[in-house]
């Protein structure tokens, strides 16, 4: 989505208040409980960026735009209309009528603005730290402490009336209208947000401490309305929001159940204490299928790569040694042997089907002798490298992080490359060394698009200065920057694939490993889940028999 919209953008999905539960002859009520990869880091949308944390803050909280079930097509959420000027600086909400949030709040367009304007004014080096969606999208804050170190894009949020809300910018950003639909961007109650304290993150040496807001009283306008997060139990609670401003969901409850272990998983559906689990093994998929379970694959949009970070090691900065540990790795081997059908190589860091991938990129097959005398070449045979990787999760891009681990060091052993393991749990360890620290020189990471633009891709990887990467060439970030603000769609494209060259011949900051499109698993007396590119499920529409 990389035109600028003139007019108004979308129409036509008006609110189904007065819609019954179990319209339509589906069985209505009763519990469902999906067995999550992950533990949330909290509930607030804005401090989080990870599919375990949003998964529960889906059912939540609304946006502004969001997404049709199963596609990247736009589609109105809180906003039933949306227009910019030409310029693509401002834009104006047609806010729905009638929407309340969870503490009976009137959403309006002061609302909405309140939101905005709380993100950009956010205060402390700890809580902007943690909006990692605001500070690749908006670029900056009204006064940077965390990483962020850009100009800010938002300028500033009017109600015009009350169901009018006219958001300024200083300049055109590719990401929009799109990225209107990150869940991050979710709109939150004010009233909640001011009596919860929501703003008041702290940190201690490597760990973050959040408010309740964030740990306790999520409050939006969603389907769901939270219950409890009962942690000796490793289960969340959701119930049915009966004031929603749509189609009512059909469950009475929905039960999020933590289940790091993949397999743990698997042998809870069989026995049937939970509903369903995300990303199951592909060896498994038969199986399930076997015993009646519903396999739904997704259309691929995500994408693993082998991060580089320049800053501890002098050594990664030559871009030999990068291009050298690129032909160590059988990537060709990690599809085949780890991943489920349907995965591919990745070539570069953008998908095949988003506009700005290019064919014609420099490309890195598995050549162990090729990079033994790159190595040679700079002088690194004798490399020594940290490699971190994460344990208790599972990502859509990585089925099984220490497997992959193992395959990949394996190659660089081959090579003559000393590998350091270290394994680090997901949250409260492996991302804030990775993302905020920089402790590492290798690390395993990937993305599942947000939207479709390649600036969601390689914007969000490579735009800026980040500690996951350490010191990178700041002609990397003006080409990125200059795709981003070509408002012509054709211009827009042609940009990113010239940037998309470029970071695979000249930068080279990371290795692009594979595509993929993993697959979600419910029972047969499930129905009505959507699987989502964007692995956006609401569970709203589900309902068992």
């Amino acid at each position: 989505m990389t035109a600028v919209m003139a007019g108004v953008l979308a129409v036509g999905m008006t609110a189904c208040a007065s819609s019954e539960r179990g319209a339509g002859g589906d069985a209505a009520g009763g519990t469902f409980v999906f067995g999550a990869a992950g533990a949330p880091k909290n509930f607030d949308p804005i401090f989080n960026d990870d599919g375990e944390s949003f998964r529960p803050a889906r059912q939540m909280f609304d946006t502004l735009i969001t997404y049709k079930p199963g596609t990247t097509e736009l589609e109105p959420g809180l906003a039933t209309e949306w227009k910019s000027t030409p310029d693509g600086k401002t834009w104006t909400f047609t806010l729905r009528e009638g929407v309340t949030f969870h503490d009976g709040t009137p959403l309006d367009a002061t609302a909405v603005c309140a939101n905005f304007d709380r993100w950009f004014q956010m205060k402390g080096a700890a809580a902007q730290s943690q909006m990692i969606y605001y500070g690749d999208v908006f670029e900056g804050f009204a006064k940077n402490e965390g990483d962020a170190s850009g100009a800010p894009l938002y300028k500033s949020c009017t109600a015009q009336s009350p169901n009018t809300a006219v958001l300024a910018l200083n300049k055109f950003k590719g990401a929009f209208p799109a990225a209107f639909g990150l869940t991050s961007f979710s709109i939150s109650s004010p009233a909640a947000l001011k009596q919860y304290d929501a703003d008041a993150v702290t940190q201690s040496g490597d760990s973050f401490t959040y408010p309740a807001y964030a740990n306790e009283h999520p409050t939006g306008t969603g389907p769901f309305k939270f219950e409890s997060f009962d942690k000796a139990n490793n289960t969340i609670t959701l119930v049915r929001n009966d004031q929603y401003w749509g189609e009512k969901a059909k469950l009475d409850r929905l039960i999020f159940k933590i289940i790091p272990d993949e397999n743990a998983r698997k042998q809870e559906l069989a026995a049937g204490t939970i509903d369903g689990y995300d990303y199951p093994s592909p060896a498994d998929y038969q199986t399930l299928k076997d015993q009646g379970d519903q396999v739904l694959i997704r259309q691929p949009f995500s994408l693993l790569y082998m991060g580089i970070n320049t800053k501890n090691n002098p050594k990664l900065k030559d871009l030999r040694v990068r291009q050298a540990l690129a032909y160590a790795i059988d990537r060709e081997s990690l599809v085949r042997t780890k991943m489920p059908e349907g995965s591919a190589v990745a070539k570069e860091f953008v998908p095949p089907t988003v506009a700005g991938y290019a064919d014609d990129v420099t490309q890195y097959p598995y050549d162990p002798e090729k990079a033994k005398q790159l190595l040679a070449e700079a002088g690194a045979q004798n490399l020594t490298l940290n490699f971190y990787y994460p344990t208790e999760i599972t990502r859509p891009y990585m089925p099984n992080p220490a497997d992959l681990f193992s395959a990949m060091s394996a190659n660089l052993k081959a090579v003559g490359i000393t590998v350091n393991p270290v394994a680090r749990p997901w949250n409260g360890g492996y991302k804030d060394d990775v993302q905020k620290a920089g402790k590492h020189d290798l690390h395993m990471l990937g993305w599942t698009g947000d939207y479709n633009d390649a600036g969601n891709f390689v914007g969000t990887f490579f735009g800026r200065e980040k500690a996951e990467f350490g010191p990178q060439d700041p002609a990397m970030f003006a080409e990125l920057a200059k795709a981003d603000s070509i408002p012509d769609p054709a211009g827009h494209a042609a940009a990113y694939q010239q940037a998309n060259k470029d970071i695979m011949a000249k930068y080279l900051p990371a290795v692009p490993i594979l595509t993929t499109g993993p697959a979600i698993v419910v029972g047969p007396n499930v129905q009505g889940v959507i699987p989502s590119p964007l692995t956006d499920e609401r569970f709203v529409s589900v309902s068992k028999n």
